[in-house]
């Protein structure tokens, strides 16, 4: 059903069926989102920065007050919000598929090159999407389900121990780019300077950067560090979509379920943003949610090469 608001805001309620999710009610501006560097920021707009008390622990905890889980759709251009149904929103997540999404599937797969600094990245100008996280959130496990191929990225049980911007080339025509792991607390204090350094350059100047999927742990509560991140990533007006890893951990001996984590870590983002990026769950076990995430991918992709 759908109800026109005020302020050219159209309410849009209806099931989305996952494995952990019920009823959405969700609230979305008119004007479509754009996916390109130039007007993120329509989308990744800050209400007011992270307040110090907000981040003041490594693990922060969502406001009191009862969580209804309203979010706002991520509705790509080519759609009009009032055309979305339930059946063009990809389940175990807030994003619709538009006319742009296409060919998700993943042929071929290749090791091109790793990187020590930005500028040494490669030059060929193929779109790339980054995969970003904290030390042992599942990257490697996740670009190992993307592309089905066992090993092609090197996981290790050793926070930190990818130092370097690795790109692969997917399809002979995009790029799927490991990012080194942040937090990594065991590394030296210089280690740890220099991949702000780097990482950081690599994302203001890389004009091939379609978006950046920020993994993020669901097996535990919201963490400063994983805020601060988005923060930053918002900040400099970055594409970014929220990719929360281990959902399939659903039954936990003490603590939050991760689909409780998840909604958790929303609350405090939509304190922070104007307008909530895209979000999916997934799982490098079980599957859950590859083929989505290589579908929003697509459309994302599709429309950076217009």
């Amino acid at each position: 059903m759908a109800t026109l608001l005020r302020n050219g805001v159209m309410s849009l309620t209806f099931q989305i069926h996952t494995r952990s999710l019920s009823l959405i009610n969700t609230h979305t501006h008119f004007s479509s989102l754009s996916f390109s560097k130039t007007t993120a920021p329509f989308f990744l707009s800050f209400r007011h920065p992270l307040s110090h008390s907000t981040l003041a622990s490594k693990t922060t905890n969502p406001p009191s007050s009862s969580f209804s889980f309203e979010t706002q759709l991520f509705i790509p251009p080519g759609i009009e919000p009032q055309e979305v149904n339930e059946s063009m929103v990809l389940p175990g997540s807030n994003i619709v598929i538009g006319p742009y999404a296409g060919d998700s599937k993943i042929k071929d797969v290749e090791f091109v090159k790793s990187s020590s600094r930005a500028k040494d990245c490669p030059k060929d100008h193929r779109p790339e999407f980054a995969i970003l996280g904290r030390s042992n959130v599942g990257k490697s496990s996740l670009i190992n389900s993307l592309v089905r191929k066992k090993e092609l990225a090197l996981t290790s049980k050793k926070p930190g121990k990818t130092q370097l911007i690795n790109h692969f080339l997917v399809n002979k025509s995009w790029y799927l780019v490991d990012l080194p792991g942040y937090g990594f607390a065991k590394a030296p204090e210089a280690a740890k300077t220099d991949w702000t350094s780097f990482t950081k350059g690599y994302f203001l100047n890389r004009d091939t950067l379609v978006a950046v999927l920020l993994l993020i742990d669901a097996s535990v509560p919201p963490q400063k560090i994983d805020l601060d991140c988005a923060n930053w990533l918002g900040r400099n007006n970055i594409p970014i979509t929220f990719v929360f890893t281990k959902c399939d951990k659903m039954k936990v001996a003490k603590g939050k379920r991760p689909d409780e984590n998840m909604r958790d870590f929303q609350e405090l983002i939509r304190q922070n943003y104007k307008q909530h990026p895209p979000w999916i769950m997934t799982s490098s076990v079980t599957g859950l949610g590859r083929d989505e995430l290589l579908l929003h991918m697509s459309q994302l992709r599709n429309y950076w090469d217009q």
